[in-house]
């Protein structure tokens, strides 16, 4: 088998052939790989190239380091970019990341993801809209934006809203990452693959059908998972229409893991929880992945003008001291108007999808 490295060391994305398989390897491990505006470009033109190559059949997605494929967007470049008044900066990067999160979706090729260790945000964005999507025993996915003054992008809308029951409201009102056990009964990954035989996976993808090779590697997944046995709970207490009820018939059902998930909700965003919870409810009567994308990206743009989000950043990843100030600081100072603006088209909010 020849290996063809395509791409230098030291670039944040690595491209490289592997007989008939092409490698996309993310290659920033310091940062856990996470992403920015030039590693989706490097990802979108190798997508490009492989697809019009006769000889590649398969792409598959890593991430080089132990901790994980992708711990989501590059969200201090988005905390500087706002407080620089270069908005229209980030607003670039999610066009492009939402337009190469639409082409992993529809590729023509089998496009496999290895959700290895920590995979949150944009991580899920280039792996659970690919075909073929692997999680080990290491696995831990999220979508953790309310807890930065930030709404679920990159289709994270879409998937979470096709979950069963209530489960994904749950996890994009918490942000709360689950293991493999829980990635596939959220539909989140296809298949469960041992940490240790990684490495012969994605070498017999080189020759051989990605279809007969997860066949011949797939495992049952570890019995770890927890939303199975809480669904009683989180179908009752998510189907309400709002976040303060929601937050109360958490409160009120007696379990002890539901008052603990009502107080995680309430140390988010109340901005985001509330243009959160309308998000995934204006998903669900949306046709295509690339409708909801359309919708995410206007979400996003308009979050740019809010105060949580640069806030939310710096509590988390500058400062570090775990302690935002939201404004407004209570959900119900949020009011339908607030919620509504961040869903009003603008001339420049559109990806061209639909």
């Amino acid at each position: 088998m020849s290996t063809t490295p395509d791409a230098p060391a030291d670039a944040p994305v690595l491209h490289r052939r592997e007989s008939r398989a092409g490698h996309l390897v993310l290659n920033r491990p310091r940062a856990i790989n996470a992403l920015n505006h030039a590693m989706v470009r490097l990802m979108a033109q190798a997508l490009d190239a492989w697809e019009r190559d006769e000889s590649v059949a398969t792409v598959v997605v890593t991430g080089a380091g132990e901790r994980g494929l992708c711990a989501g967007g590059d969200i201090r470049s988005i905390h500087d970019d706002v407080r620089a008044g270069r908005a229209a900066a980030s607003a670039a990067f999610w066009h492009d990341e939402y337009l190469l999160n639409a082409r992993i979706a529809r590729y023509p090729k089998p496009y496999v993801a290895v959700m290895d260790g920590i995979v949150m945000g944009g991580g899920v964005g280039i792996s659970a809209h690919g075909d073929v999507r692997v999680v080990t025993e290491r696995s831990r996915v999220a979508m953790p934006e309310t807890g930065i003054g930030f709404v679920p992008d990159v289709g994270g809308t879409y998937l979470l809203t096709r979950t069963p029951g209530e489960l994904g409201t749950h996890l994009a009102l918490t942000g709360t990452p689950v293991g493999a056990a829980d990635a596939l009964l959220c539909g989140l990954a296809d298949h469960y693959v041992p940490s240790e035989r990684l490495p012969e996976f994605t070498a017999a993808l080189a020759d051989a059908d990605a279809a007969d090779v997860v066949r011949d590697f797939a495992a049952p997944a570890p019995p770890a998972g927890e939303l199975a046995h809480h669904r009683g709970w989180i179908d009752h207490c998510y189907a309400a229409d709002s976040v303060e009820e929601i937050v109360d018939r958490l409160h009120a059902s007696g379990d002890r893991h539901a008052k603990e998930a009502a107080e995680t909700i309430l140390s988010k965003s109340p901005t985001s929880l509330k243009v959160t919870l309308a998000a995934l409810r204006r998903a669900r009567e949306l046709p295509t992945l690339e409708a909801v994308l359309e919708q995410e990206y206007r979400v996003s743009c308009a979050a740019l003008a809010s105060p949580d989000l640069p806030e939310g950043i710096r509590a988390q990843v500058v400062d570090k001291d775990r302690r935002p100030r939201w404004s407004p600081a209570e959900l119900a100072r949020v009011t339908e108007a607030d919620v509504a603006r961040f869903f009003e088209p603008t001339a420049t909010d559109s990806l061209g999808l639909v």
